[in-house]
């Protein structure tokens, strides 16, 4: 992959993140700030725990950082994936964005 065709990808899921925080602070009772600088994107929950998601172009990578820990994403030509076998970016997200903020939540590309 190229440097250009990772940054298209990677910008596409940064997008799909904010707007899944702008549908879930319309559609439910969570309440998530999203910041976005460059390539880094901070998720804050009401009890100001945190998720950063940013991208690290020499690797080709996306990664997230929530309370369970530290994931690392590459692009398989259709999903982001866990480069350890930890599946899938936004369920990944998901399942820590409804651990954190106490509500189901489901992000998706």
């Amino acid at each position: 992959m190229t440097d250009l065709e990772f940054m298209d990808h990677a910008e596409r899921l940064l997008a799909s993140v904010e707007s899944g925080c702008d549908r879930i602070n319309d559609d439910t009772e969570a309440d998530i700030d999203n910041q976005r600088v460059g390539g880094m994107i901070t998720l804050t929950f009401g009890n100001l725990s945190q998720i950063v998601v940013n991208l690290q172009k020499p690797l080709h990578e996306v990664w997230l950082a929530a309370r369970s820990g530290g994931y690392h994403f590459k692009f398989d030509g259709t999903h982001w994936m866990d480069t350890k076998g930890q599946g899938e970016f936004f369920a990944r997200l998901s399942r820590d964005a409804s651990e954190q903020a106490g509500v189901a939540l489901v992000f998706s590309a």
